[in-house]
């Protein structure tokens, strides 16, 4: 029996470096694509690295040829690469395709577009399945535009069998917005207390890369046209997973809770905090692909911390991780704006 080949656009990225390995070791010939043409260490002799921009016109066409089984993308966004992908009908036999869970809205139209806004934060069931409603698709936002992508791509029927992952809260090494930076750094700077909003209770269903390219694995080798959430098997609260982090260190940390939003200044708002929590449904997944995790969040803490650790060495963390500085702004480490209102609070004003 010939040996089956898997393409991997996105190889060197966070959840490509897992998926590249997780089919390497299943036994697929796989040719991992990047821009750069990089390599993981941990990736098996036999996967081959390829540098390739797939956005310039007819490179990926003339580079596929006619052998792949299956084509995995970690980096397609919005209707053009939609298009490109569906032109390959013919020559690929099915492709796996990265989603979010922003794409999902609430039956009052609220969705991670507009949590910003009075009264936006989406209130989900709990916990969420696929046949929740969609933003509307457009070009605006990196949700409307996955949801451009998904319809694009699950028109093509049986000419392109495609799995749509989307994906929670992805978590592990290499990401560029590791939301673990918030506890992590905190602690390496000797800070002994925190604030957080939301009473310590807001929840956004995490995917470690691990379980992804789990998923990944799974859907190359049954190939359909689905739309699968992609998570953990725990959705912990930002408490729990403050504690966590305080465990994997061996630090001791106070916590004060805040009964709603964060005060003036964000004090106490986290990467994961939100009014209602965000947890997907998994049962799908499960029924489909037979998917079981291959790790929890507090077990995969290591070596998330350990990378964030060694990444923060005598850096600036807006060097580090230049995304998330942009992404959250000065704000994720104003300690003192924490310290005021801290001294405002331990006077017993609020």
């Amino acid at each position: 029996m010939n040996q089956k080949h898997a393409w991997v656009l996105g190889a060197t990225g966070q959840i490509g470096r897992a998926a590249v390995g997780a089919l390497d070791r299943d036994g697929w010939e796989v040719t991992a694509v990047s821009r750069g043409g990089g390599r993981d260490e941990r990736w098996g002799d036999g996967v081959r690295a390829l540098a390739l921009d797939r956005d310039e016109e007819g490179t990926l066409e003339k580079a596929l040829g006619e052998d792949c089984d299956v084509l995995v993308d970690m980096v397609a966004f919005g209707p053009a690469h939609a298009r490109q992908l569906r032109s390959l009908s013919g020559r690929v036999g099915s492709a796996v395709v990265i989603s979010s869970g922003a794409v999902y809205e609430d039956e009052r139209g609220r969705s991670f577009d507009t949590q910003d806004q009075p009264d936006g934060f989406p209130r989900y069931p709990v916990p969420l399945p696929e046949t929740q409603r969609t933003v509307e698709p457009g070009d605006t936002t990196y949700g409307t535009r996955k949801v451009q992508l998904e319809r694009e791509l699950l028109a093509a029927g049986d000419a392109l069998p495609v799995t749509l992952l989307r994906a929670g809260a992805v978590h592990g090494p290499y990401c560029r917005t590791p939301r673990e930076l918030y506890f992590v750094k905190r602690l390496l700077d000797g800070r002994r207390r925190r604030v957080l909003a939301y009473g310590g209770e807001s929840r956004f269903h995490p995917v470690h890369v691990a379980n992804a390219a789990e998923l990944i694995r799974l859907a190359a080798r049954r190939p359909g046209s689905r739309v699968l959430n992609a998570a953990d098997p725990q959705a912990p609260t930002v408490a729990e997973i403050g504690a966590a982090i305080d465990a994997v260190l061996g630090r001791e940390t106070e916590t004060v809770l805040v009964d709603g939003p964060a005060p003036e200044g964000g004090v106490g708002d986290t990467p994961w905090s939100g009014a209602h929590p965000v947890v997907y449904d998994m049962t799908a997944a499960e029924r489909e692909l037979g998917y079981r995790p291959v790790t929890g969040y507090v077990e995969s803490l290591p070596e998330t911390v350990e990378w964030l650790t060694g990444e923060l060495a005598g850096r600036d963390w807006r060097k580090a991780f230049p995304k998330m500085a942009r992404n959250y702004g000065e704000a994720l480490f104003d300690y003192a704006a924490e310290d005021a209102w801290l001294e405002t609070y331990d006077r017993g004003r609020l």
